[in-house]
């Protein structure tokens, strides 16, 4: 089965997100690729989702209002998901509020239900490029909120510093030293009104029209995750054009906590968090790792065992070459 895959857009309030979506859907419209769209706002009025349906009234959209999609509405974003999945889209595009950190939007985005069934092909940050070099003294008295708008220029795959007819030449220059300071490896877009070539946006997105999804989510999620892990793979495997990796390991067997928090180490600063379920000698365990510090949870979960890691430009091979000698 094909994934689906995911766009993420990120950057802060007012950058443009919202605009660059409006171009994204109007061209899977011409190229007759169905898109559905997973909208966060922060507030309880949806005024983003009504500037979309200005656009094209029969999308397929999904809204989670009234907090962050990273933060109190985490546990919301696996139904969100299974109900767009459920209309086979052959994209996902995934708006987020402006103060959403993308690494752990793409956390909740390896729960058990979703794993097998999406990837993350990229997240685009769009900048405001007539305030983005004032971030850090505007939010000097919120050290998360400086982290957050930092983590969306460092983990994107594609940059967009928008709104530059606002700007000068010599102002454009310093805020694209100061953007390369950040994340000197992905492309950077200076645009107004958020127009960038589309079609570069995209051009891994095909009409995939994979075997119905609401017949796989209502199977067995252990014995789907059993057979990856029997066979090693899953059939029509998409590849991720992220820089923010997804590594899924199997744990067959019982084993040691100490091992597990060993293994990890091997991986920073790469590691930005990992995940899973893990067979201790007491029984299941929920794994969670989080700068720097791990936590251990007894669960009741059933299913196939694994861990996840996500992190900046991991190797599978290696990982899990790795994993196969360690564990």
């Amino acid at each position: 089965m094909s994934k689906i895959p995911v766009i993420i857009i990120s950057g802060f309030l007012g950058s443009g997100k919202t605009t660059l979506l409006k171009q994204l859907i109007e061209r899977c419209d011409d190229k007759k690729i169905q898109p559905a769209v997973l909208m966060n706002e922060i507030g309880k009025t949806d005024l983003d989702g009504e500037i979309l349906n200005q656009t094209n009234n029969n999308q397929i959209v999904e809204k989670l209002l009234d907090g962050c999609i990273c933060c109190n509405k985490k546990d919301e974003v696996t139904d969100s998901m299974i109900k767009l999945l459920k209309k086979q889209p052959d994209v996902i595009f995934i708006e987020l509020t402006g103060v959403a950190n993308p690494e752990e939007v793409v956390d909740s985005l390896t729960e058990p239900e979703l794993k097998n069934y999406i990837y993350l092909e990229k997240v685009v940050t769009v900048l405001d490029g007539e305030n983005v070099l004032e971030y850090n003294s505007i939010f000097e008295s919120d050290r998360e909120l400086v982290r957050t708008t930092r983590r969306q220029i460092e983990v994107a795959d594609v940059l967009i510093v928008n709104k530059v007819d606002l700007i000068t030449d010599s102002y454009k220059e310093k805020v694209k030293k100061a953007v390369l300071k950040q994340n000197p490896v992905s492309p950077i877009y200076f645009t107004t009104y958020s127009e960038i070539d589309i079609e570069y946006l995209l051009i891994n997105i095909k009409q995939i029209k994979a075997k119905p999804v609401h017949k796989i989510l209502n199977k067995n999620e252990h014995s789907h995750a059993e057979n990856i892990h029997k066979h090693g793979h899953t059939h029509g495997h998409s590849q991720s054009f992220s820089r923010i990796k997804t590594v899924t390991l199997y744990v067959n067997k019982t084993t040691k906590s100490s091992k597990i928090e060993k293994f990890l180490k091997k991986w920073r600063p790469n590691l930005l968090r990992a995940k899973g379920y893990i067979p201790l000698k007491d029984g299941c365990y929920l794994f969670q790792h989080a700068m720097k510090r791990n936590y251990w949870e007894p669960s009741q979960y059933t299913g196939a065992k694994y861990l996840v890691l996500i992190g900046i430009n991991l190797s599978t091979e290696e990982i899990q070459g790795e994993w196969d000698k360690s564990i």
